[in-house]
């Protein structure tokens, strides 16, 4: 125990090869960005866009799997998450391979120039609604600011013929975004449905679309077994970024 603590540093969260500071940021490290991050198909990509970067991490999970050429762009609305993201990336393994910018994305990708072969986004999910303790966890959190619909219009313009765009959302809006990206001419070809155990129904959804059509991928996923402990799909997904895993 002695040994794990001595580990561990204060204000953030860490992982096997890199470490996050997430206390200027809106959205701490959580379940559903670590899942995209470990999920997002990465073979052969060659550059990869972090849409909503926030503390950086789906970006350095990203830069850990891919190959040391690969390129890894982020972007990030917020100043206090964008200084933060670029602090992670400079103090990790990958800092030569990850520029954070801070930027609105529909304004960054008028002037951007580059097509990516990956693009993953954690992106706001809810409904305006409640009030949140900040403008910037509103942001985060609703989609007033960046519509799901204006999502896919912007990455359109950005991804390669044969690249892949990831979300993960929870269930209900992942069903919206399906019928919003096939309207729109994308083609969904990995889902994975991710429930808390197997007594539950599945509350969030990991997606990935690409315009050019293809085979259809679809499975699920529980995060704990029946003995709480965490599930070996669960294990095998994360195990090169979770301590003591």
């Amino acid at each position: 125990m002695s040994q794990q603590k001595a580990i561990l540093r204060a204000n953030g969260f860490t992982f096997k090869q890199f470490f996050v500071a997430h206390d200027r940021c809106a959205m701490k490290v959580g379940t559903d960005g670590v899942l995209l991050g470990a999920w997002a198909p990465v073979a052969g990509a060659g550059r990869v866009l972090d849409i909503g970067t926030g503390s950086g991490l789906i970006a350095l999970m990203l830069a850990q799997r891919t190959a040391e050429t690969v390129a890894i762009d982020a972007v990030e609305l917020d100043e206090q998450a964008a200084g933060q993201a670029q602090e992670n990336a400079a103090a990790s393994p990958w800092a030569g391979r990850i520029t954070v910018y801070q930027d609105d994305i529909l304004q960054w990708a008028k002037n951007c120039g580059q097509r990516y072969s990956l693009i993953v986004s954690n992106p706001p999910y809810f409904v305006p609604g409640v009030d949140c303790a900040t403008p910037e966890r509103a942001s985060a959190r609703y989609t007033s600011d960046l519509t799901h619909d204006v999502l896919l219009a912007c990455t359109e313009n950005l991804i390669t013929e044969d690249g892949y765009f990831c979300v993960i959302l929870p269930e209900s809006a992942g069903n919206k975004l399906v019928e919003l990206a096939l309207q729109r001419g994308w083609h969904l070809h990995f889902r994975t449905d991710i429930s808390d155990n197997e007594t539950r129904p599945p509350n969030r959804v990991l997606l990935a679309f690409s315009p050019r059509p293809g085979e259809q991928f679809l499975d699920r996923m529980t995060i704990r077994g029946p003995d709480q402990r965490y599930s070996e799909a669960h294990c095998s997904l994360t195990r090169e970024f979770y301590l003591f895993r």
